[in-house]
């Protein structure tokens, strides 16, 4: 179960994959308990906890969720409950915009963006000195999280972290979600970024290359990025940015223990995303499977579907946990 994946019969199609999570799970495992943290810029961050007790030394389970992604998502909900399920006290960082509220200022969060991440463990290092703290990353939250360990090293205050379906290689990955089917997945999120970016540009349209009506014309992700979270985000333009926040050169520099899984039929993604098997510190655990499309991973049957992510994450975890006794 750790490291064997099994698609549902029936259901070995990417597509699928990728989208069955969404119909077979319509509402959220439970309902959160929510707290907002003012950031040192002063803007602010939702959390999402679970809301089973837990002993005071238990872990503490942190998700990143992936683009336009929320509590809502059926992955992150799924997760943050099986977390809770093995003791552990969970919770979700909405990234800036997320929650379902417009964040304060114009800049939100990209794939890169550190900042926040760093201010919530380091928020959590001073409320629970003691615990160990677990992190997980899904897509952007995925390659997110590679920099992020990447960036603090030691000091980043996370003892061990998994990233599930990440673009490690950002322009492969822009280029891949406007070929074929995967342009439907592109027109839904670009949707989403679209409608936030061009709120925002009507209260700070100082802040934006291009004006509201712009920016809802704009065609693919590539030239959201180019005109939008490049600018906004101080880089010269997409590829600038996609060079300097892709993960996967950064993965040699990190020093917890990490998972990365993939699937090779991802259709998000290409094989560009995929390390050299050679280059990896012995630290990162690197998971190449056949299928399960892009954050999907649903085994069982159509009548009993299973989300594999809920039972291999835990497991792994515990794996960990298991060896530092």
């Amino acid at each position: 179960m750790l490291n064997h994946f099994t698609p549902a019969k029936g259901l070995a199609n990417p597509h699928l994959q990728t989208l069955l999570p969404r119909y077979l799970r319509r509402t959220p495992l439970f309902a959160p308990r929510t707290q907002r943290l003012t950031t040192p810029d002063g803007d602010f961050i939702d959390l999402a906890w679970t809301t089973a007790p837990t002993a005071d030394n238990a872990p503490l389970f942190v998700l990143f969720h992936g683009l336009e992604g929320c509590f809502r998502s059926p992955y992150a909900n799924g997760s943050l409950h099986a977390a809770s399920q093995q003791g552990w006290q969970g919770v979700m960082m909405h990234f800036r915009g997320c929650s379902g509220e417009p964040n304060r200022f114009a800049t939100s969060y990209h794939s890169g963006h550190t900042k926040d991440a760093r201010f919530l463990i380091q928020w959590l290092r001073r409320h629970y000195p003691h615990r160990t703290i677990m992190a997980v990353g899904i897509s952007l939250g995925g390659n997110m999280l590679v920099n992020y360990l990447a960036q603090y090293g030691q000091n980043a205050g996370i003892d061990m972290a998994q990233v599930v379906s990440a673009p490690l290689n950002l322009s492969s990955c822009s280029a891949r979600i406007q070929q074929g089917f995967s342009r439907v997945y592109q027109t839904y999120l670009l949707g989403s970024l679209k409608r936030n970016a061009a709120m925002k540009a009507k209260r700070h349209p100082h802040a934006f290359s291009l004006s509201d009506k712009e920016i809802l014309n704009v065609s693919n992700l590539w030239q959201f990025d180019h005109q939008v979270t490049a600018p906004l985000n101080g880089f010269t333009g997409a590829e600038d940015y996609y060079q300097q926040c892709s993960g996967l050169p950064k993965l040699a520099q990190i020093v917890q223990p990490l998972r990365l899984l993939h699937a090779k039929d991802d259709p998000f993604m290409d094989e560009n995303v995929i390390p050299d098997s050679q280059t990896l510190p012995s630290n990162v655990d690197y998971l190449l499977l056949e299928r399960g499309g892009h954050v999907g991973f649903i085994t069982g049957s159509l009548q009993q579907p299973q989300f594999w992510l809920e039972h291999t994450i835990p497991a792994w975890f515990q794996q960990q946990l298991q060896s530092r006794d």
